[in-house]
């Protein structure tokens, strides 16, 4: 198994809209299925790796999770300076997970279940480290204040910087678990092994 084919994918849009009033938010989860077709666990497994989404030019992965975040934010002037007063996201996450295409015999859709709650548990905590990379902006921004800038250029500026910042964390968190989960006796590797020796 390469690391490129267990790896994941991360997808990030930061936009700015109109600015509304702030309220509590909830991310949208949504699993987006791709399918694959065996019947059993090691039919199931080529298939995935056949199908399953691309990562980089070559390799593909079992599952991947994406996001799209965008941002209703709202600058304004006080006095010499400005200010961000309403910093509201929007965040949409997608799971992309592999779906048998037809009803498994079944001793191969048990191994089955026990595979795909794994890879989704897994999928499920990239999905967590985005929601709170989402807060720690939410809280970091709201209220960021820059003086001087009257004209709110140089807070884009420094908000560009912080968000490097800790966009950077996130995906290094989510590279730290890949390194755990799917190194040698890895819970993704014990998954595979698992299925692929299955019925």
């Amino acid at each position: 198994m390469t690391k490129t084919f267990l790896s994941y994918l991360l997808a990030v849009i930061f936009a700015s809209a109109p600015a509304v009033a702030s309220a509590d938010w909830q991310a949208v989860e949504e699993v987006r299925p791709y399918s694959i077709s065996g019947t059993t666990g090691a039919e199931l497994y080529e298939s995935i790796g056949a199908r399953g989404p691309k990562a980089g030019p070559t390799g593909r992965v079992i599952a991947h999770t994406t996001f799209k975040l965008t941002w209703t934010r709202k600058y304004e002037a006080q006095g010499n300076a400005c200010v961000i007063t309403t910093n509201r996201p929007k965040l949409i996450i997608t799971y992309t997970l592999p779906k048998p295409s037809a009803a498994l015999p079944p001793a191969v859709g048990s191994s089955w279940e026990s595979f795909i709650t794994g890879v989704q548990t897994h999928e499920r905590v990239h999905g967590e480290t985005i929601k709170e990379m989402v807060k720690e902006i939410e809280t970091m921004s709201i209220g960021l204040t820059v003086a001087d800038d009257p004209d709110c250029q140089k807070i884009r500026i420094e908000l560009t910087r912080r968000l490097g910042e800790i966009s950077a964390k996130q995906r290094q968190r989510g590279r730290d678990f890949d390194k755990i989960e799917m190194g040698d006796g890895g819970n993704i590797q014990q998954l595979i092994l698992k299925l692929v020796n299955g019925p």
